[in-house]
């Protein structure tokens, strides 16, 4: 007796990240049989282990951060402690709300088959599916969609593979707060968890092998960033390259360091490696179909999202994609607007824009100073601390600066980085008039609403055409006192 021909869809989507289950929906929507494979929980990583969890956790320590803060504002509160137990239970009871939504909606998806279970490439057309009971089913479709996203990355360290090191995932797994964390890597993760961890009372060392954090940061926002995490009490080592990680004496995990002038040992309780991602490709046999990675593993594909198989995508993070949702998310848009609605749409032409969820946050959109500066186009530079926004003086939030990089000759914005209170919906108001061609000067003359934090889109362009203008607190800019 043969054994039955692959089953057959118009669309196999790997991956139910913020690309693949969108789009496994859209074509089931629009009448085309569609299969998506899952290997672990619908959501990928931003629902799962990334952005809902970290950011839900964060609140709890914010709400840390302000409880001891509370006598500055005139309020008598206890001893603040923190039940990490709890934040865990919190966090996962929200992860679990938006994954069972999404489990929901892909279930109830007319002609869509969820399966979940691991998908490897037979050949450019057919995908081997091995379920989680142990079963095996066989695919083909004339279309296929890798949205399989990244992992944390281990760095090639000696002694790491002997140690019980967090990542940033299982950090977020912890019953217990930390007594002294170590930092691996003083990207966007490794800050972010950093101020966490220190807000529920762990100390707190990162270690950042260049000469600032968050390195595509211009050196200013970095420097403030540093700042701003030195006096919540993080211990920063700049310029430190790791050469060794073992345990000591009394079973703590020590980190052998290479400064400039010489090395040091930093010890602590747990290890928290924020060294960058790896693309999940390892196990898709993509050779198998021919498809073509680059030398990081990352899959290649035009502008189109076309890999070099015809027929094969990849959209998010596993083709080298920004590393934040809204762009994956984009990236479903992009095959939408192409192969159901006969669209022309690329990648080209969008403007980078993302949230670092310190506190306070930091908005980055379009071009830093340096970039700008860069491709020597005349450019203008307007910047305005938060200490003279009158809303962030009146909430005590006065950390950070907002500044605006402007065409010299048009008045258009060509980014900005917003370090401040609610840095990230700042950000998205100069979004909106960047994608509206406003000129600043209609920004600067507008009537915003006081006391809000808009208002600085006032006096941070007024800053630029009078200097006695930008000598003066907010306060008295605004005239409010009567």
């Amino acid at each position: 007796m043969s054994k039955p021909g692959p089953e057959r869809y118009d669309a196999i989507v790997i991956g139910s990240g913020q690309a693949g289950s969108p789009l496994a929906t859209a074509f089931a929507r629009a009448g085309l049989k569609a299969a998506l494979v899952e290997r672990a929980h619908v959501g990928g990583t931003c629902v799962n282990v990334g952005c809902t969890p970290s950011k839900t956790m964060f609140a709890s320590a914010r709400v840390a951060y302000l409880a001891r803060r509370a006598p500055e504002y005139g309020i008598r509160t206890g001893t603040v402690n923190v039940d990490l137990e709890r934040v865990r239970q919190r966090t996962r009871a929200v992860v679990q709300r938006f994954r069972d939504k999404g489990t929901q909606n892909l279930k109830e998806a007319a002609g869509l088959a969820l399966l979940f279970g691991h998908a490897r490439f037979r050949d450019a057309r057919t995908v081997e599916v091995r379920l989680h009971d142990g079963a095996e089913r066989i695919l083909t479709a004339p279309a296929i969609f890798i949205d399989t996203g990244s992992s944390p990355r281990r760095p090639d360290l000696p002694g790491i593979d002997r140690l019980p090191v967090l990542d940033s995932t299982s950090i977020m797994e912890l019953t217990t707060v930390p007594e002294h964390l170590l930092v691996l890597g003083g990207g966007t993760v490794g800050v972010e968890f950093a101020q966490m961890f220190r807000r529920f009372g762990s100390r707190v060392s990162i270690v950042e092998r260049g000469p600032q954090l968050l390195p595509q940061e211009d050196r200013d926002v970095a420097a403030a960033v540093a700042e701003i995490l030195r006096q919540d009490g993080v211990d920063v080592f700049l310029e430190s390259s790791a050469l060794e990680a073992r345990r000591n004496g009394n079973g703590r995990i020590a980190l052998r360091l290479r400064f400039p002038h010489g090395e040091r040992t930093l010890t602590g309780s747990h290890l928290l490696i924020a060294a960058g991602r790896t693309p999940n490709t390892e196990a898709l046999d993509l050779a198998a179909a021919g498809v073509t990675v680059d030398d990081r593993g990352y899959i290649r594909v035009n502008e189109r999202l076309e890999t070099n198989v015809p027929g094969i995508y990849a959209l998010g993070e596993v083709r080298g994609a920004p590393p934040f949702t809204h762009f994956s998310y984009d990236d479903f848009r992009i095959i939408r607007t192409n192969l159901l609605e006969n669209g022309a749409a690329t990648v080209e032409g969008k403007t980078l824009c993302y949230t670092v969820f310190i506190d306070p946050q930091l908005g980055r959109l379009g071009l830093t100073e340096t970039e700008a500066r860069k491709q020597r186009a005349p450019i203008r530079v307007a910047k305005l601390p938060f200490s003279r926004v009158a809303r962030a003086v009146e909430a005590d939030e006065e950390r950070g600066f907002l500044k605006v990089i402007l065409d010299a000759g048009t008045g258009q914005i060509l980014g900005a980085a917003v370090l401040g209170m609610e840095g990230g919906e700042m950000m998205a108001m100069l979004q909106i008039a960047m994608m509206g061609r406003i000129a600043y000067p209609v920004l600067r003359d507008a009537i915003f609403a006081h006391p809000t934090l808009a208002e600085a889109l006032n006096n941070v362009f007024v800053s630029l055409d009078s200097s006695e203008m930008e000598a003066q607190p907010q306060a008295m800019q605004k005239e409010h006192f009567q």
